[in-house]
């Protein structure tokens, strides 16, 4: 289940965003503070082709899904999960491709994008294998400053018919 994400929802976001292992597989990796958190949210709720949303796994937020550049023809995305909570309940793999799943269907769907896209990492393996799992095509590599430190990015996209 995806919903919109609350005010009251920040805190949480926050913690797992700044995350080590969620951070290391970000194009951002510095740790979040609060203030700059909340410049981001202060920007993103003002910014009508921006969507944020939290992913519900068995009732419980597990993640956030966020869509940005939202028109007709297409939208970008990007999305980060609760490790710690669902590492502790053995729910991580299921709840990843839950998420997925219901940002697939909520791009396609609600948002009434023709095509999907994004961009990972280009050694982040095990993100690029579940990518390519649900239909999305690698479609080009460039490099990109992380942090001061050329890394390489594969694209990613997917069209709505072949979803």
């Amino acid at each position: 289940m995806l919903r919109e994400v609350r005010d009251d929802d920040l805190a949480v976001m926050r913690r797992w965003r700044n995350h080590p292992r969620v951070r290391a597989a970000s194009f951002t990796t510095h740790e979040i503070g609060e203030d700059e958190h909340a410049r981001w949210w202060k920007a993103t709720r003002a910014d009508a082709s921006t969507h944020v949303l939290m992913y519900h796994h068995e009732g419980s937020a597990a993640g956030v899904v966020s869509f940005h550049d939202v028109t007709p023809e297409s939208a970008r995305w990007g999305y980060y999960l609760d490790l710690d909570g669902l590492e502790r309940a053995t729910m991580l793999l299921p709840a990843w491709v839950g998420l997925e799943r219901a940002a697939i269907a909520h791009a396609f769907g609600t948002l009434g994008v023709s095509e999907l896209r994004g961009e990972v990492l280009a050694d982040n393996e095990p993100v690029r294998r579940m990518h390519r799992r649900f239909g999305f095509v690698e479609v080009g590599t460039y490099e990109r400053q992380v942090d001061g430190v050329p890394r390489d990015v594969v694209a990613i996209e997917l069209r709505k018919e072949d979803a």
